[in-house]
């Protein structure tokens, strides 16, 4: 059955901007000697830039204040934004959802910046797109906060609505808004308890109800 609301993830679910996080947190830390493990995008994916930042004065000794860093970091990420594409199959969701007349949101852990960066660079930087960034809420995203503050902004029971996340993070927050949950990975992992699992836009579009 379609939902009457759909809160999309934007980095990594609705848009494939995962790499290029990836290359500025490695750019950013090599500017200031820092060699980081090749594991670490995956162990911070789905966390906002300040929990990110703590982990990196805990582990690797990052000497910056975070202002600095975050500055370091989207210089590099803000230079090629304008180059990201949808991530495969979730834009022809995201419009034959609005054909159907759901309602949709971005619901992201990124900044306000990147999030309309992202969007414009994918052509859904609309004055009707409801957003919310980290910057938009107290505490986010495994916080429930920022998919509540969507219903909200959209008026829509949080049980009539389905949350879209690549994070397990993410995830963790849209079961605990008490909504119903897919949990669609860039990878084969497995999904927090009571999300929705699919691997591929074939499975997200019939969890659904698109085909």
């Amino acid at each position: 059955m379609t939902p009457k609301a759909v809160y999309w993830d934007m980095d990594g679910t609705l848009i494939d901007s995962e790499p290029l996080h990836e290359q500025s947190l490695v750019a950013a830390l090599r500017s200031v000697g820092v060699e980081p493990p090749v594991d670490l995008h995956a162990r911070v994916v789905g966390q906002a830039a300040r929990p990110v930042y703590e982990v990196l004065r805990e582990q690797f000794g990052l000497g910056l204040e975070f202002d600095d860093w975050i500055n370091l970091k989207y210089n590099h990420y803000m230079r090629h934004a304008p180059g990201l594409l949808p991530r495969e199959g979730a834009m022809e969701i995201f419009r034959d959802l609005k054909a159907s007349g759901v309602i949709q949101a971005i619901v992201s852990n990124s900044d306000r910046m990147v999030v309309d960066v992202n969007l414009r660079a994918v052509g859904l930087h609309e004055p009707a797109m409801k957003t919310i960034s980290r910057n938009d809420v107290r505490n986010g995203k495994p916080d429930p906060e920022p998919y509540l503050r969507a219903a909200w902004l959209t008026g829509i029971d949080p049980v009539d609505t389905v949350v879209m996340e690549d994070s397990v993070t993410g995830a963790i927050a849209g079961v605990a808004a008490g909504m119903r949950t897919i949990f669609w990975p860039q990878d084969r992992i497995d999904g927090p308890a009571g999300a929705l699992i699919a691997h591929s836009a074939a499975e997200v579009r019939e969890l659904l109800g698109l085909d």
